[in-house]
C-alpha cells in the first residue's frame, strides 16, 4: 500500500513498517537515558564538609534544599 506520490516498493524487499506508538520519553526512561528525572539523594560527604565548614548551620540548609528539589518534582 503506497500514499499519493510514493514510488512502489520494489519486488523482494519486504515493507518498511514504523511504529510511533511509544513515544520518545518513555523509550528512553525504560532504558535509563535523558528522559529519567531521578531523585536527588543526600551527600555524606557534603554533609561532612558542611559540619566542618559552617557547625551543622549548612547542612540544615542543604537537606532542606533536596527534600525541596524532590518535593517539587513529585519524587
Amino acid at each position: 500500500m503506497t500514499t499519493p506520490g510514493q514510488p512502489p516498493a520494489p519486488a523482494g524487499q519486504p515493507p518498511i513498517i514504523i511504529n510511533n506508538n511509544v513515544t520518545a520519553s518513555a523509550a528512553a526512561s525504560a532504558v535509563g537515558g535523558y528522559g529519567t528525572v531521578r531523585r536527588r539523594r543526600q551527600s555524606f560527604g557534603i554533609h561532612c564538609v558542611l559540619l566542618l565548614l559552617t557547625c551543622g548551620i549548612g547542612n540544615v540548609f542543604y537537606a532542606v534544599h533536596v527534600s525541596r528539589w524532590n518535593r517539587d518534582r513529585g519524587l
